[in-house]
């Protein structure tokens, strides 16, 4: 029998090991046997990469001071977080999102216009807007999450996407801030200026807006008692089936004129007498009732936030939106005006 020594069993195992451990562990990775998984990477929904990718246009760090009416105090707000609240309170968050994007350019265009001229007017000492219709409707973080409940999340985001998507920019008219008007719903025509304020401007000009007659504030009623309408317009209604007579109308189809007897009102004046929705209306006597209808809401001049909607929905940009309602503009860097604003404080 031969004897085998230890030491030569020992060796010869050990070289064995040292031959067969590498394959098995190569094995697994050779071609024959692929691996059936991986670390995979997709940052397409990475939480913060959209945030962080907006992140990269915000506007410059001005601050606006803000009177709030129902506290009657300043708030002193950022641009973005201030454009954030003016857009999230005057435009549905649920309107598409170019549509957000150009109420964000009229808002942005508004402040900087404001700032720019150091406008006072209207608002208590220390401040530079109110938080109402008087300027632009603003409503802090705080307000919105008890506005939008639940959705405060999706809807906040989706209104931050919008004004970080125009960072910087506004709407200019020879190089200046334009006057940046907007309202709800027109009644198929936006206003000429002059025909309701008492401005003309050549940017500011009646073009039509079909896409309002979808909006769910296009057609409206109002009822009141004849005396009422006597009262608040100041006339003496006849017998008869003919109350006033219409002798002009602008060129965005609504009530320039109405003649009473002799005694002749503007359309707007008897909208804003009658806190009318809008300066196109019809009226008919039933017994001692006036029922008056409306199309629109709002004044007409500018941009029609329903309109800008419907145009998105047709797949147009906020730079096809705002360049219909707003004639002869360009879109423009509003960082030097800022920087101006910044240098003053």
């Amino acid at each position: 029998m031969i004897k085998i020594k230890p030491f030569v069993v020992l060796a010869a195992v050990l070289i064995a090991l040292t031959l067969i451990i590498p394959a098995v562990l190569v094995l697994p990775f050779s071609d024959e046997h692929r691996a059936s998984g991986k670390l995979g990477e997709d940052l397409t929904n990475t939480p913060g990469k959209e945030a962080t990718e907006v992140a990269a246009s915000a506007d410059p760090a001005v601050e606006v001071s803000v009177f709030r009416t129902s506290k009657s105090q300043i708030e002193n707000v950022q641009l973005e977080d201030y454009l954030v609240g003016v857009v999230a309170a005057e435009m549905p968050a649920e309107f598409k999102e170019e549509a957000l994007k150009a109420q964000a350019l009229t808002a942005r265009t508004y402040i900087v216009k404001r700032l720019l001229s150091k406008d006072t007017l209207g608002v208590p000492k220390g401040a530079q807007v109110t938080d109402t219709q008087i300027h632009q409707v603003y409503m802090n973080d705080d307000e919105l999450r008890r506005e939008w409940g639940m959705d405060y999340d999706t809807k906040r985001k989706k209104v931050l996407k919008a004004v970080r998507a125009t960072a910087g920019q506004i709407l200019a008219y020879d190089g200046e801030p334009i006057d940046a008007l907007f309202f709800s719903t027109s009644n198929g025509y936006t206003e000429n200026s002059e025909d309701y304020w008492s401005g003309k401007f050549p940017y500011l000009r009646s073009v039509s807006s079909p896409w309002d007659k979808k909006s769910p504030k296009f057609n409206s009623q109002k009822v009141m008692t004849v005396s009422q309408f006597e009262a608040r317009l100041g006339v003496k209604l006849r017998s008869g089936s003919t109350i006033g007579k219409i002798v002009d109308r602008t060129k965005g189809k609504r009530v320039g004129k109405v003649d009473f007897n002799g005694k002749v009102l503007s359309g707007r004046d008897i909208r804003d007498k009658l806190d009318l929705r809008s300066s196109d209306f019809a009226w008919k006597r039933k017994g001692d009732n006036i029922v008056i209808t409306t199309k629109g809401f709002g004044h007409g001049v500018g941009m029609s936030q329903y309109g800008a909607n419907g145009m998105a929905m047709e797949g147009k940009n906020y730079q096809e939106i705002v360049k219909h309602y707003y004639q002869g503009v360009e879109i423009k860097s509003a960082d030097h005006m800022l920087d101006t604003v910044t240098a003053r404080k």
